[in-house]
């Protein structure tokens, strides 16, 4: 055998050169990497403080001071106590506040953050005659004085159907939010006490390494082909020895197997042999790098990494153009889940305490009156059954009205999986402060369709009750349909009405004939009984719908007469506790009315269509009894 060391020493080279610079290019990389995220990476966070001076009950921060730097926000409101915060509309939340004093924090066209204190909007006192000066005067004014000076408790926020979202707890963190230029947040501590005066808000910045672990990963692997190609280079120098060169004559001895540790034979083997060395070098060798991987990888998160995928395209969808000039709808979505949620909790309470002033607070017209009625029957009649509870979800329809001011309206449908109709209803707020009361409700008929209405972020605009646009003015439908169900298809308005599809006129008409034929089988000779229907005491309520036409709620009354033909005869309430209830006496012989009140809604075409009227739902209960004198 020939040794070639020109050939070796080229080859050993170049696998050496290689791993070495396998190595440097690798830790390049890494350390690039680790350096992209550690200390070449920029804070992730942008906080503006903002200074409150004063002891005001509320803060108000501007859509503008919330947008002064664009992307989602992070609100910290830091105090004592219970702390409250709540967004929603600009607009709304300076109603609220107009007659209270609040700070106001407002950002400029340059981004710069100012806060000023906001003074109530106090009307001007009424002008009035002093008949007398003198000591009564005087005492008139100090008391006047004295009440002026009085502090009165603030307004608490929590709970305000205005709000679109709100929260309370000890040291706020609300993130994240994305309020636009035209909503702003509310900061108070119970509307008394002076409102938190240690605020920030926090955008994040763009500091996404990209490139991170590509780096790291990159380098990892060209550590590891590193680590490959010594290997091969050692290797490749043991194999490539040539014959060594004979020593001196040396005894002739026995041979001893040295991979054998024998004691006898007098020679112990301190070393392993080669292949035992080549395994334990790789496995020490393997370590390290499993170990320098894991590290390295350890800290690469989803923004360590290039976004490869793209942003999606969302398929296209039909779009409803908004009316030039129309207003931001009265509530939201979830706004609107959370105030029928909140009628239906205070309903349910008044049901159960039979508490008209707590029902009261939630209802008013026709729903409040019927509630008093049925209290008023509950207490006198042991087994008399309530009414059914008010359904919250799920809620498949909210139509609000599109305005800024007050009263606002909107139009909810709640499908109860566990009822036999889905219930309609238009709930009403009279202003700023009030909180908003169920108007009116209907059950649905179960093959009713709704007309189509516009999407929640659009609203509706709400049909004044003299509206020419519609086949019917809104004002008049109480009384013309009253006249439908009066004289059926001889009535002059029937004409307008779908009257095939109608079951609640088709119903009372059924339930009319029965008790009348009942009463004359036993009473014909010595009374009568009469039926007639009226419009009902409440104004309608209608919004607008997508093909120019409107939904219109409106009541009408129905009343049942009885009343004695035989100058001798009393008509007697020996089996009618509700009416013997209501009206307190147990016969009279001038007779009985009875009234039950209707709560409808409609569905009324524009002018220029061909489609008519049609009933959309109803609910009928009663609602007094008199008399008659």
């Amino acid at each position: 055998l020939r040794w070639d060391p020109k050939r070796t020493w080229r080859g050993v080279s170049l696998r050496f050169v290689w791993a070495v610079l396998a190595f440097v290019l690798a830790a390049v990389m890494i350390g690039a990497g680790i350096a992209q995220r550690t200390v070449f990476q920029g804070p992730d966070a942008q906080t503006a403080q903002f200074d409150v001076e004063g002891d005001v009950p509320y803060v108000l921060i501007d859509g503008g001071a919330m947008t002064a730097v664009s992307g989602p926000q992070t609100l910290r409101v830091q105090g004592e106590g219970e702390l409250f915060a709540a967004y929603g509309r600009t607009a709304d939340l300076e109603a609220w506040l107009s007659d209270a004093e609040y700070a106001h924090v407002t950002a400029d066209d340059t981004g710069t953050i100012t806060t000023s204190t906001i003074a109530p909007a106090v009307p001007e006192p009424a002008e009035t005659e002093v008949a007398d000066e003198g000591e009564g005067a005087d005492d008139a004014a100090s008391a006047d004085d004295a009440a002026a000076e009085e502090a009165a408790p603030g307004r608490n926020p929590v709970g305000s159907d205005l709000w679109l979202d709100e929260y309370q707890q000890a040291d706020l963190l609300v993130a994240p939010l994305q309020l636009p230029a035209d909503m702003s947040v509310l900061v108070a501590a119970d509307g008394t006490e002076p409102a938190p005066t240690d605020l920030s808000v926090s955008w994040p910045i763009e500091n996404g390494t990209p490139w991170a672990g590509p780096l790291i990963v990159g380098g990892a692997i060209l550590m590891v082909i590193g680590l490959i190609l010594y290997v091969l280079g050692i290797r490749h120098v043991r194999r490539s020895r040539g014959p060594r060169r004979k020593g001196l004559p040396l005894p002739a001895t026995e041979p001893i197997d040295v991979a054998v540790d024998d004691p006898d034979k007098g020679v112990i083997s301190s070393t392993p042999s080669r292949r035992a060395v080549g395994r334990g070098r790789r496995s020490m060798i393997a370590v390290p790098v499993v170990a320098a991987s894991a590290l390295v990888l350890a800290g690469c998160t989803a923004d360590a990494w290039p976004d490869l995928a793209g942003t999606p395209t969302p398929s296209p969808t039909a779009s409803v153009i908004v009316p030039e000039g129309q207003q931001s709808p009265a509530v939201t979505r979830p706004q609107a889940e959370r105030i029928i949620e909140r009628v239906a909790a205070t309903v349910a309470e008044a049901d159960e305490a039979r508490d008209a002033d707590l029902a009261a607070t939630r209802l008013e017209g026709a729903p409040l009156a019927e509630r008093e009625t049925l209290y008023t029957l509950q207490e006198a009649i042991e087994d008399r059954e309530g009414l059914p509870a008010f359904a919250t979800t799920p809620l498949e329809v909210v139509l609000p009205q599109a305005t800024e001011g007050w009263p606002r309206t909107f139009l909810a449908v709640v499908n109860d999986p566990e009822g036999t109709a889905a219930t309609t209803m238009f709930l009403s707020q009279q202003d700023a402060w009030s909180d908003y009361k169920l108007t009116s409700y209907s059950y649905l008929e179960a093959d009713t369709t709704l007309p189509d209405l516009a999407p929640v972020y659009v609203g509706a605009t709400q049909v004044q009750p003299d509206s020419p646009f519609l086949i019917m003015e809104p004002q008049e439908l109480s009384t013309a349909y009253a006249d439908v169900i009066n004289n059926g298809e001889d009535s002059e308005y029937a004409s307008l009405f779908e009257l095939d599809e109608d079951q609640f006129r088709i119903g009372v008409a059924a339930d009319r004939q029965k008790r009348l034929d009942e009463f004359n089988e036993t009473a014909e000779s010595t009374g009568e009984l009469t039926f007639s229907t009226e419009p009902g005491e409440e104004d309608p309520t209608a919004l607008a719908t997508l093909e120019s036409g409107a939904i219109v709620a409106v009541t009408i009354q129905e009343i049942d007469t009885v009343q004695p033909t035989d100058d001798d005869a009393v008509i007697k309430l020996d089996n009618n506790p509700t009416v013997q209830t209501l009206t307190g006496v147990d016969e009279s012989s001038e007779g009985f009315s009875t009234v039950y009140v209707d709560q409808l809604f409609f569905y009324v075409p524009g002018q220029g269509s061909s489609e008519k009227i049609r009933l959309l739902g109803y609910v009928s209960n009663i609602l007094d009894a008199k008399v008659i004198e």
